[in-house]
């Protein structure tokens, strides 16, 4: 199976711009946004602040040369080797989330909600998975006109599902993972007790080095015991790389942008095919 890794598009390199004052700038964008319905583009950019590192530098290229994602492929393949690869994401991630679910939304993610509460920004597409567009309107807004103006391109942390579609939030499957690998669950919670935090990656997961993932369990889905087959395929709620976007995802970001007068991009250099498309 042939997959590339993205790049940043040439148009985006290509383009030249004048430095504007910070002045000028929230002028321009007051007056983009002043006529209302505008829908929202976000990418890693936005929750740097909130201690969530981007892959890509400002010229959208990969600040870390070596970086070499999972491929859904291999995350997915019901093979032992498949399976290795399942115990190296989910040691990484399992280290990963904490950092992820407690962060917090940073001035940016709040300037922007409350742009949408004002009806400003009418629709809101993010490529980020961290929840934080959600967090940062949940106390004015129902999970339900949430979901209605806030589409997570590319899924969110904060569930896990099993390759037969069996869902279960990620602080119930983080709990799993702490019963199955005691070690490091005492690791987590060392961590926890000094106040270390691990270098977090956009998408929740850890750069460990010279670690054995060889006895690092992935626990079974429940579901699945009940219904009489062992099945330990369990993948976050998240796009991985080679993995195609849900098709009823997909319309709707269509839908979002074609309905809107105004397409607004914040924090994003677009250098994903799926946001740049």
């Amino acid at each position: 199976m042939r997959v590339s890794v993205p790049t940043i598009p040439h148009v985006v390199t290509t383009a030249s711009s004048t430095p504007i004052s910070p002045a000028v700038a929230v002028e321009r964008i007051a007056q983009f946004l002043s006529p209302g319905n505008v829908t929202l583009l976000t990418g890693a950019g936005v929750s740097v602040d909130s201690g969530i590192r981007a892959y890509r530098g400002k010229d959208g290229r990969y600040m870390n040369p070596n970086y070499q994602p999972i491929f859904y492929h291999e995350l997915v393949d019901r093979s032992a080797k498949g399976y290795m690869f399942r115990q190296r994401y989910w040691l990484r991630s399992y280290l990963g989330y904490p950092p992820v679910r407690d962060a917090l939304p940073n001035t940016t993610h709040c300037a922007l909600a409350a742009l949408q509460y004002t009806s400003h920004i009418s629709r809101l597409i993010t490529q980020n998975v961290d929840g934080l567009h959600r967090k940062a309107i949940a106390h004015v807004w129902d999970d339900d006109l949430i979901s209605k103006r806030i589409l997570e391109l590319h899924g969110s942390l904060h569930r896990v599902h099993c390759s037969h579609g069996h869902v279960v939030d990620r602080d119930t499957f983080q709990e799993w993972l702490s019963a199955h690998n005691p070690y490091w669950k005492d690791y987590v919670v060392g961590l926890e007790a000094t106040g270390q935090k691990p270098r977090t990656n956009p998408d929740g997961d850890v750069e460990l080095e010279g670690v054995s993932y060889d006895d690092f369990v992935v626990p079974e889905c429940p579901q699945c015991a009940l219904e009489g087959r062992h099945n330990s395929n369990q993948k976050p709620a998240v796009i991985f790389f080679g993995e195609s976007i849900p098709v009823v995802v997909r319309n709707r970001s269509f839908h979002d942008v074609e309905r809107s007068d105004r397409l607004f991009v914040v924090g994003t250099t677009l250098a994903t095919f799926s946001a740049f498309r």
